[in-house]
């Protein structure tokens, strides 16, 4: 019992406080108030939230770019003024001809 906390919860007025009780007070009807210990699940329930918020906002937001994108090109080609293809064949590119060869 070395800590000041130990000893108020063993019901022993410790020495510094002790010291600062006027004289003439019954020691025996000294009620020591301590402050409750400070609690973080509120903070880190907190931070996790606006985390996972955050999170889904942007997923909704790139889901709806996605959509304006593709619903821009599908319109776009549909009235001739846009083509958009994916080619993932490889284009093999000719050489030049040189002028010694073509006789």
């Amino acid at each position: 019992m070395q800590l000041p906390d130990e000893q108020l919860r063993a019901g022993h007025i410790p020495a510094d406080l002790y010291r600062q009780i006027p004289p003439g007070v019954d020691v025996r009807k000294v009620v020591i108030v301590q402050e409750a210990p400070r609690s973080y699940k509120g903070p880190i329930v907190l931070t996790l939230v606006i985390a996972s918020a955050s999170v889904v906002v942007l997923l909704v937001i790139a889901f709806v770019a996605q959509i304006v994108a593709a619903s821009a090109v599908a319109v776009l080609s549909a009235t001739g003024g846009l083509s958009y293809t994916i080619n993932r064949a490889s284009k093999k590119r000719a050489l030049p001809r040189s002028p010694a060869r073509s006789k």
